[in-house]
């Protein structure tokens, strides 16, 4: 059967805070999972660029975004959701924050659901559901799910690893698990954090800033690895390779399945 993947991303999502927020899935997940726990984002860690970063495999000089607003870039690069329009894979896109639609171009998706709606507790709930029903409907062969109230409500609001931050990051996690419930097994779940954050901020060099967690989960990889040097350059590298898609020439990280 051809490998399947669910890619979530729980913006701002400091690799510290998961075995301590009090959530009863992380350690099964940790244990579970082939993990990279110091693995580093880009500079500026700011949410777009760290995205751009992570879909097109390059660091911001190259892809030009350094802020949250989005620009053509200069010189194109194909990001990972055209590299598998190209393979004929269907890819599906879930997220509550408008610039994300910058990603890609539409017509490379399947279907694309937006909730406006992530300053608002209760959101990533919402996505959640959205993109199980989907899943189970639709089967695509890639899906990314963006949850958003960890930086916003969380971090942004009252400040990075505070009591509301952690309750943020541990109802992430919920979702994690009713994905990883709510969908058939084979599908491989690859959690990671586009930056991780400081007091009520990021997008500093700061290794708080710097460090996120890379958690592979699946049938694909080995419960209890521990992963070296991962980038979050690394992810499109890895579900390409996963997925039998062609990486772009121009990609510079690694698949972590080598």
């Amino acid at each position: 059967m051809d490998k399947k993947v669910l890619l979530i991303l729980v913006d701002g999502m400091r690799p510290d805070a998961i075995p301590v927020c009090g959530s009863d899935y992380a350690a099964s997940l940790l244990a579970g999972s082939a993990c990279a726990l110091d693995a580093q984002t880009v500079f500026p860690s700011v949410t777009l660029p760290c995205h751009m970063s992570l879909f097109h495999s390059v660091d911001p000089d190259r892809h030009g975004i350094t802020t949250n607003t989005y620009t053509p870039q200069v010189r194109p690069i194909e990001g990972l959701v055209e590299r598998l329009d190209r393979a004929e894979k269907k890819c599906a896109f879930f997220y509550t924050w408008e610039e994300l639609r910058d990603l890609t171009r539409m017509d490379h998706l399947a279907a694309a659901v937006m909730l406006n709606q992530h300053k608002a507790s209760g959101t990533d709930q919402l996505i959640t559901t959205a993109a199980i029903d989907y899943v189970n409907r639709e089967s695509p062969d890639f899906l990314f799910l963006y949850l958003g109230e960890t930086d916003e409500v969380g971090g942004h609001d009252k400040g990075w690893m505070s009591e509301t931050y952690m309750g943020c990051v541990r109802n992430a996690l919920d979702c994690v698990r009713r994905v990883r419930e709510g969908v058939p097994a084979d599908y491989d779940i690859i959690l990671v954090a586009d930056h991780g954050g400081h007091d009520r901020g990021h997008g500093s060099d700061r290794p708080e800033d710097m460090t996120i967690p890379i958690i592979l989960n699946g049938p694909s990889f080995a419960p209890g690895k521990t992963i070296r040097n991962a980038s979050i350059k690394d992810v499109a590298p890895t579900i390409a390779a996963m997925l039998g898609a062609t990486p772009a020439k121009e990609w510079e990280g690694r698949s972590l399945l080598d």
